[in-house]
Protein backbone atom coordinates (compact mmCIF):
# COMPACT_ATOMS: atom_id res chain seq x y z
CA UNK A 1 0.00 0.00 0.00
CA UNK A 2 1.21 3.71 -0.71
CA UNK A 3 1.98 6.42 2.19
CA UNK A 4 -0.07 8.68 2.39
CA UNK A 5 0.77 12.89 2.86
CA UNK A 6 -1.63 14.86 4.79
CA UNK A 7 -1.29 18.38 4.20
CA UNK A 8 -4.02 20.44 6.57
CA UNK A 9 -4.44 24.00 6.60
CA UNK A 10 -5.50 25.74 9.74
CA UNK A 11 -6.72 29.45 10.29
CA UNK A 12 -6.96 30.01 13.65
CA UNK A 13 -9.71 32.15 15.11
CA UNK A 14 -8.24 35.62 16.81
CA UNK A 15 -7.30 35.51 20.29
CA UNK A 16 -7.12 31.18 20.32
CA UNK A 17 -3.23 31.17 18.23
CA UNK A 18 -1.32 30.05 21.44
CA UNK A 19 -3.91 27.82 22.98
CA UNK A 20 -4.35 26.03 19.38
CA UNK A 21 -0.22 25.42 19.00
CA UNK A 22 -0.30 24.23 22.52
CA UNK A 23 -3.06 22.04 21.93
CA UNK A 24 -1.15 20.93 18.52
CA UNK A 25 1.89 20.00 20.59
CA UNK A 26 0.10 18.19 22.42
CA UNK A 27 -1.63 16.41 19.52
CA UNK A 28 1.81 15.86 17.61
CA UNK A 29 3.21 13.77 21.04
CA UNK A 30 0.44 11.70 21.03
CA UNK A 31 0.56 11.17 16.72
CA UNK A 32 4.27 10.55 16.89
CA UNK A 33 3.64 7.44 19.37
CA UNK A 34 0.93 5.90 16.29
CA UNK A 35 2.17 2.95 14.85
CA UNK A 36 1.22 4.02 11.27
CA UNK A 37 2.81 7.23 11.55
CA UNK A 38 5.81 8.66 9.67
CA UNK A 39 6.06 12.32 10.23
CA UNK A 40 3.53 14.74 12.06
CA UNK A 41 5.12 18.60 12.02
CA UNK A 42 3.64 21.69 12.69
CA UNK A 43 4.64 24.87 10.98
CA UNK A 44 3.47 28.66 11.78
CA UNK A 45 2.88 30.75 8.73
CA UNK A 46 5.86 33.24 8.67
CA UNK A 47 3.81 37.05 9.12
CA UNK A 48 0.65 35.30 9.65
CA UNK A 49 0.03 34.13 13.20
CA UNK A 50 -2.88 32.51 12.79
CA UNK A 51 -1.94 30.63 9.59
CA UNK A 52 -0.80 26.88 10.35
CA UNK A 53 -0.17 24.04 8.08
CA UNK A 54 0.36 20.53 9.48
CA UNK A 55 2.86 17.57 7.36
CA UNK A 56 1.31 14.56 8.49
CA UNK A 57 3.06 11.67 6.72
CA UNK A 58 1.49 7.80 7.38
CA UNK A 59 2.75 4.39 5.77
CA UNK A 60 -1.19 4.19 3.99
CA UNK A 61 -4.51 5.18 4.20
CA UNK A 62 -5.38 3.01 6.44
CA UNK A 63 -3.30 4.02 9.00
CA UNK A 64 -4.61 7.72 8.34
CA UNK A 65 -7.72 6.52 9.05
CA UNK A 66 -6.69 4.70 11.86
CA UNK A 67 -5.43 8.26 13.30
CA UNK A 68 -8.33 9.80 13.13
CA UNK A 69 -10.20 7.33 15.55
CA UNK A 70 -7.83 7.60 18.21
CA UNK A 71 -8.97 9.33 21.57
CA UNK A 72 -6.23 12.36 20.90
CA UNK A 73 -7.98 13.05 17.55
CA UNK A 74 -11.13 12.67 19.13
CA UNK A 75 -10.41 14.43 22.13
CA UNK A 76 -8.28 17.13 21.28
CA UNK A 77 -8.56 17.81 16.97
CA UNK A 78 -12.20 17.33 17.19
CA UNK A 79 -13.12 18.90 20.77
CA UNK A 80 -11.05 21.46 21.33
CA UNK A 81 -8.61 22.18 17.73
CA UNK A 82 -11.46 22.58 15.53
CA UNK A 83 -13.99 24.83 16.93
CA UNK A 84 -11.39 27.33 17.61
CA UNK A 85 -10.39 27.50 13.82
CA UNK A 86 -11.59 29.77 11.39
CA UNK A 87 -11.23 28.15 8.51
CA UNK A 88 -9.56 24.02 7.92
CA UNK A 89 -8.98 22.30 4.86
CA UNK A 90 -7.29 18.67 4.56
CA UNK A 91 -5.58 17.46 1.65
CA UNK A 92 -4.32 14.38 0.92
CA UNK A 93 -2.06 12.53 -1.48
CA UNK A 94 -1.20 9.54 -1.97
CA UNK A 95 3.06 8.70 -2.86
CA UNK A 96 3.84 8.02 -6.02
CA UNK A 97 6.72 5.97 -7.42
Amino acid sequence: MAELQVIARYTISAGHEDEVLGLLAQVAEAVHTEPGNLSFQIYREVGKDREVVLLERYESPDAFAAHRETPHFKELVQGKIIPRLDNRVVETYTASA
